[in-house]
């Protein structure tokens, strides 16, 4: 028996190691490319060394947080597994248990923590040269900042890959049961999800407290554009930018993708195990490693895709990134559907591939349909950002109830279209003729809406790369032409920050659902299945009332921790406006520095309630109603309808906050008066207001999600 596994797993293992390194190769290659591009004038490098060194000062606190928190988190799950955990029958000893979960959880946040840092290493570094180039050519522009912000991309996922994949390796090495494996190692996930929290609650906070503070004083007090080098909190503005938009989002989909593979192999271990001889030894490790493999095959599509991206110069660039996105799409499908025909082809079993690779490309479809819906709710062309810049022109009042409505409106559309994967995904599943496979077709639809995830998250960082060239175009007086071609691609650059906002918030609902059915199957495993969670129980209710209220209580802190930074930020540029009037005058030049400082102490301070409450309740809960002998039913509840209000509340905080940002500059092109009319003025306050919204505790929300998830699963033991 042996004999027929081992050759199988070398081999896929190999595949996938393989594969990871491939693209850690590219991106270096690319990193490369863009080190090796002109690096502008003196001016335009000052400007940009300042934004390099706050984003590495905020960082390196920020990391060291971080990692103390990590630490402490791990001795507690090392105690609560060695000495609080009653062992089940088939399970490794307790002290191997608790050594795996624990080191894997830390091996977890470490390559989450390497993952943001590496992104945005090259990201601070590629503004520049997006920015030079933007003095000669478009094209040029745009392939230097999407391939800067494919470094993260790629490394991004394929570091997560990587991680999986040695850790599932290591523990087959030391003779585990492989259908064990996957519930060793689901602390990698939490460890990713616990510093993805941090990271993007971090950066979130820090880029919208400078945003607000830079925008209220200096645009609407004083009246001097956007990007003005006279604003002391400019600097903090841009570096904002990257911690939260790179750093941030990257930690987000690296444990969007690590949670996602651990959760897909616990139930293709399942599979398996109520699939008893339908599949021979080899073919168990082939379902186990699927989603890897998968995965792997998004790789290289994604490599491809940002590879063929090239725009003419009077071509909308949004086409450009569509095209390479399509490309990414088609090909990812391709492998997806290779994939199925050699790894979920049982003998006995003709039809079932084929059924999984149609939930593979409905994955491939939602998160297609995400794209396009995101842009329909918050690009300026449509309905709904019209809207609420003809509401601006009333007053303030009238385009935040416009904002407001829109914010509420964009939850239908993207519920329509996960509730119509969600439930295709499983009928496909479980009319493939295996038994319980219903559960497992999900999760291949969720891999293959994250099958171009490097591709999303090298759009994603185009944005802020893009947005930095412009204020370094703007902060050193370069001629009107270049700033218009800077804002061209800095408008494509706020599209595709809310498309990667909207497909992450797509992927967390998938993944959350397919993480749920992994708890399920977990809590079965040691010894107490349940068949249903019961609501009408008052205790599971209950359960399910709080997991809604974690959601509500955990934006307000989000958002409130901005206003207290934000306000500590008004008062340094008032008060450095006061004390010396040449700021203004453009004769001396304002202290930088300071602003800088004041931002990192205030979002690092913030973001440890919010983050701590997140872990804290689910665990809370599961422990006192564990009382009841109900625990595990009524974390089930808290995690099944918290994941429900967080994919709803995130999806109107992204999409509100994007369509109020656009509406303002909807009216910057000329509608209704233009930049200094009355319009303009309220789509700031609505802008201001949708900040914290669409770039704090919208993009927390997703990592709170599937933080509630890989808690569970980790701590599922404690509840049963």
């Amino acid at each position: 028996m042996a004999g027929s596994k081992e050759p199988q797993l070398t081999m896929l293992i190999a595949l996938v190691l393989g594969l990871s390194v491939l693209a850690l190769a590219v991106a270096w290659g690319l990193r490369g490319f863009v080190l090796r591009q002109d690096n502008g004038t003196p001016e335009m490098r000052k400007i940009s060394d300042a934004i390099q060194e706050g984003a590495q000062a905020f960082l390196r606190r920020q990391y060291r947080t971080i990692g103390l928190l990590s630490i402490a988190l791990g001795v507690l799950i090392y105690l609560l597994y060695a000495f609080f955990r009653k062992p089940h029958p088939g399970e490794p000893a307790a002290a191997t248990l608790a050594l795996t979960t624990t080191l894997s959880f830390l091996f977890g946040a470490l390559c989450s923590g390497v993952a943001g840092l590496v992104g945005m290493y090259v990201a601070v570094r590629s503004n520049i040269r997006t920015a030079s180039a933007a003095r000669s050519s478009l094209n040029k522009a745009l392939q230097i900042a999407l391939r800067g912000g494919a470094v993260s991309g790629l490394f991004v996922v394929a570091m997560s890959l990587f991680g999986v994949g040695l850790l599932y390796s290591v523990l087959d090495a030391l003779h585990f049961e492989p259908t064990k494996i996957p519930l060793m190692i689901v602390g990698y996930g939490f460890g990713a999800s616990f510093v993805a929290l941090f990271a993007q609650l971090g950066g979130g906070i820090y880029t919208k407290a400078a945003d607000v503070g830079a925008d209220l004083v200096g645009k609407v007090e004083a009246g001097i554009p956007e990007d003005d080098p006279r604003n002391p909190a400019v600097i903090a503005d841009l570096v904002g930018d990257n911690v939260g938009d790179c750093a941030g989002r990257g930690a987000d989909l690296f444990e969007s993708t690590a949670a996602e593979n651990i959760g897909a192999m616990i139930l293709g271990s399942g599979l398996a195990l109520a699939n008893p001889g339908v599949f021979s030894p080899a073919q168990v490790v082939g379902l186990m490693l699927f989603p890897l493999v998968a995965r792997a095959f998004g790789l290289v599509a994604s490599i491809i895709g940002v590879l063929v991206v090239k725009a003419r110069e009077d071509e909308d660039p949004m086409h450009a990134l569509n095209r390479g996105y399509m490309w990414t799409a088609v090909l990812a499908a391709l492998g997806f559907v290779g994939g199925t025909y050699w790894l979920l082809n049982p003998a006995g079993h003709p039809v079932a591939w084929w059924h999984f690779a149609l939930c593979g490309v409905i994955g491939i479809a939602t998160s297609i349909a995400f794209v396009y819906i995101t842009q329909y709710y918050t690009e300026y062309r449509y309905r709904p950002v019209k809207s609420i810049a003809a509401a601006s022109v009333t007053g303030p009042a009238t385009n935040i109830i416009a904002g407001f409505a829109v914010a509420l409106e964009c939850t239908a559309l993207p519920t329509f279209t996960i509730s119509a994967a969600i439930i295709a995904s499983y009928r496909l599943g479980a009319s493939s003729g295996l038994a319980h496979a219903g559960l497992f077709g999900t999760a291949v639809a969720t891999m293959g809406m994250l099958g171009t995830a490097a591709y999303i998250l090298a759009m994603d960082t185009f944005g802020p790369i893009t947005d930095n060239a412009g204020g370094i175009i703007e902060m050193s007086h370069q001629p009107e032409a270049i700033r218009k071609r800077t804002d061209r691609l800095d408008a494509v650059g706020n599209t595709t920050k809310a498309l990667t906002k909207g497909y992450a918030i797509g992927s967390a609902a998938l993944a959350a659902f397919l993480l749920f059915s992994a708890y399920l199957d977990e809590v079965a495993l040691l010894g107490s299945p349940l068949q249903a969670v019961d609501i009408s129980k008052p205790e599971v209710f209950v359960g399910g009332l709080l997991g809604a209220m974690l959601v509500f209580w955990f934006s307000a802190l989000a958002i409130g921790a901005v206003t207290k930074a934000a306000v500590s930020v008004i008062k340094e540029v008032r008060r450095q406006f006061q004390a010396d009037p040449g700021i203004l005058k453009g004769t001396s030049r304002p202290d930088y520095g300071t602003a800088v400082d004041i931002v990192t102490i205030g979002a690092l301070k913030a973001m440890v309630a919010p983050g701590l409450l997140a872990v804290a309740m689910p665990i809370a809960v599961g422990l006192f109603f564990k009382l009841f002998h109900l625990g595990a039913e009524t974390v089930a509840a808290f995690l099944m309808v918290g994941t429900i209000g967080g994919i709803l509340m995130a999806t109107l905080l992204n999409n509100g906050g994007g369509a109020w940002d656009n509406a303002k500059k909807y009216i910057e092109t000329g509608e209704y008066g233009g930049k200094g009319s009355p319009a303009h003025k309220a789509g700031v306050v609505g802008d201001t207001v949708g900040d914290p919204f669409k770039d704090t505790a919208g993009p927390s929300l997703h990592v709170l999600i599937k933080l509630l998830s890989t808690v569970t699963l980790v701590l599922a033991p404690l509840f049963v």
